[in-house]
């Protein structure tokens, strides 16, 4: 185990010792820091170097990545986001954390994320490090639009105990003493060449600068009476990453919220909405938006005589009459226009893509997000998901469980470098 930054001197001290920092972060594939505390977090951001753990974060050359876990007011103090946003700055993978019971006994955001997300984080850039080492491997699996050749692994040397690594390519030059003998010299590119290697960066863009985007995301929540409602489980989480890389890729976002416990993303303008009502409102007031992504579960039923009291318990069982709720994204797309692009979600138990193409052509969509409902890791209230995309003009794209992160950002890849004239 490496602990202390500075190990033991005297007679016959390896003097290697004083660069295991140096060796581990050059040796690495990636670095996973979980749980990663507030402290941390802010120690990362301000690139201290006085401990073994942000030493070693600083020499890296590999992809970082941090699942936060602390208290819900932590999370959201502003120093912390601030410190988070820094890091997403330059590169580090920041999970959100998971909402529940904490530490303090408190219930919010401040869990650490499960396993399985951290796992499907780790997936695409990993893939992606070993790419860059030679190999033709995608960074995040796509069936159906890639047909990338998978070949084993470089063989590697044991932590600090092999003399190098055996890969397509001589190692990098690291150390310019000659008395140092590193045996890991370098892996391949640094963070920000790793990203223009693989076509795309972790630094904000202007791919879609200018352009006007409406994401709604969330339940929505129709009242029985003053206290009790009838809604779904979805947290919102999707939509929100779709609005957050949208702004991330310059766009002008507007973010149409049901009830969630999520903060705002950067530059994005948002407005809470609590039923179908409200959002079939709000939403028509920017239905010429360039781009349209409808993420939110929008109830399709609601009490038709919402009651102003509380409902009593008055009998064994009771009779609710129910009506329809606005159909938003079909109004949406009956006031489109040849210059719009309209994304709509689909989350089916059943014969899904059917009903998915189906939805698409009564809506009048150019793209569908088929959920795949279900299985681990995807569906309602998970960090991780994994959907398919279908196309008005007949394309198909699987895409793989990944964080929902991810998952934004190959949405926004398909449907907005394919768009109709005018956008």
């Amino acid at each position: 185990a490496l602990v202390g930054l500075w190990p033991e001197a005297g007679p016959g001290a390896d003097a290697a010792l004083w660069t295991r920092h140096v060796e581990v972060g050059l040796w690495a594939d990636g670095i996973v820091i979980a749980p990663a505390t507030a402290q941390t977090l802010s120690r990362l951001a301000a690139g201290a170097c006085d401990s073994m753990l942000t030493a070693v974060v600083l020499s890296a050359r590999c992809p970082v990545l941090v699942a936060p876990a602390m208290d819900h007011d932590m999370w959201h103090h502003p120093a912390t986001q601030r410190n988070a946003r820094t890091l997403e700055a330059d590169g580090v993978t920041v999970l959100t954390p998971a909402s529940g019971e904490l530490a303090s006994g408190l219930v919010g955001d401040g869990r650490l994320p499960e396993p399985d997300e951290i796992v499907a984080a780790l997936g695409p850039w990993l893939a992606e490090a070993r790419a860059d080492d030679g190999q033709s491997l995608p960074r995040t699996p796509i069936r159906g639009t890639t047909d990338h050749a998978k070949t084993d692994s470089p063989a590697q040397s044991p932590l600090l105990e092999g003399e190098g690594e055996v890969g397509s390519r001589p190692p990098e030059p690291v150390a310019t003493n000659p008395s140092l003998s590193l045996p890991f010299q370098g892996r391949g590119p640094r963070r920000e060449e790793r990203s223009q290697a693989s076509g795309r960066t972790e630094n904000p863009d202007d791919s879609l600068s200018g352009v006007r985007v409406l994401v709604t995301a969330g339940p929505t929540r129709e009242a029985l009476d003053p206290v009790r409602f009838l809604s779904n489980p979805s947290t919102g989480t999707m939509g929100f990453e779709l609005a957050r890389e949208a702004a991330r890729r310059g766009a002008d976002v507007t973010l149409l919220a049901g009830p969630v416990a999520l903060e705002t993303p950067p530059g994005v303008t948002r407005v809470d909405v609590t039923s179908a009502d409200d959002l079939h409102r709000e939403a028509m007031k920017h239905a010429d938006a360039d781009l349209v992504i409808a993420a939110a579960a929008v109830s399709d039923y609601a009490p038709a005589e919402p009651s102003d009291r509380k409902l009593k318990k008055s009998s064994d069982d009771l009779t609710l009459r129910l009506r329809r709720t606005p159909d938003v994204l079909a109004a949406l797309g009956a006031r489109r226009t040849d210059a719009q692009t309209m994304v709509g979600f689909a989350l089916e138990t059943h014969d899904g893509e059917a009903h998915a193409r189906e939805k698409m052509e009564r809506k009048d969509l150019d793209w569908i997000v088929l959920n795949v409902q279900g299985e681990p890791g995807a569906g309602f209230g998970t960090g991780t998901n994994r959907v398919v995309l279908l196309g008005r003009d007949g394309q198909r794209v699987d895409v793989d469980t990944a964080p929902k992160r991810e998952i934004a950002r190959h949405i926004l890849d398909r449907v907005a470098t394919r768009p109709r004239p005018g956008f």
